[in-house]
C-alpha cells in the first residue's frame, strides 16, 4: 500500500474514534444536565424582591458564599456570570441569574421572581416598559455586503 493511503486511513480511524467518544460524552452531559434541571424545578419557589443592582462579574468577586465558590469547577471560577443583588424581605442577597432572562430583569423595581436556591430562573410581574436590548453591531463584512446591495439597488436583508 502507498504511504499516503496508510496515513489517510490512520487519520480517518482517529476521527471516527473521536466522534464516537464525543457522542458518548455528549449523552452523559445531557443526562447530567437534565437531572440538574429536574432538581432546580423541584426546589423552585416564587419570591417578591426588589432588584438593587445587576452585573456580569467573576464568581469570586460576586460576594457569594464561600461554599458556593468552593463547589464550582476551577475552570468556571474565572468566567463572568450574571449576578443580581436583590432585597428579599429584610435581607439583601446576591443571586445568580439565568443568562436568558438577565437582560429583562429591571433594576430598582420590585418583581416576583422564581428562585431555586440562589439561582433566579424566571422573572414575573414586570410592570411598566420592558427594557429593550440595544441592536447588535454589524460586522465589517455585513456592512460591506449591505453597502454593495444598496449600490446594486437590492433590498437590504433584515
Amino acid at each position: 500500500m502507498n504511504t499516503l493511503t496508510i496515513v489517510l486511513l490512520v487519520i480517518l480511524a482517529i476521527l471516527i474514534i473521536a466522534v464516537v467518544v464525543l457522542y458518548f460524552l455528549g449523552k452523559k452531559a445531557q443526562k447530567k444536565q437534565s437531572e440538574q434541571q429536574a432538581q432546580i424545578d423541584a426546589m423552585k419557589q416564587t419570591v417578591s424582591m426588589l432588584i438593587i443592582d445587576k452585573k456580569r462579574m467573576k464568581l469570586k468577586d460576586a460576594g457569594l458564599p464561600q461554599m458556593v465558590v468552593d463547589q464550582t469547577p476551577k475552570l468556571l471560577r474565572n468566567s463572568k456570570l450574571p449576578v443580581v443583588k436583590a432585597k428579599v424581605g429584610p435581607q439583601i442577597m446576591t443571586l445568580i441569574c439565568e443568562e436568558r432572562i438577565f437582560d429583562s430583569v429591571p433594576v430598582k423595581k420590585e418583581v416576583k421572581a422564581v428562585v431555586s436556591g440562589i439561582y433566579i430562573t424566571d422573572v414575573k410581574g414586570l410592570h411598566g416598559k420592558q427594557p429593550v436590548a440595544p441592536p447588535k453591531k454589524k460586522s465589517k463584512f455585513k456592512q460591506l455586503v449591505e453597502k454593495a446591495q444598496e449600490k446594486a439597488g437590492a433590498k437590504p436583508i433584515k
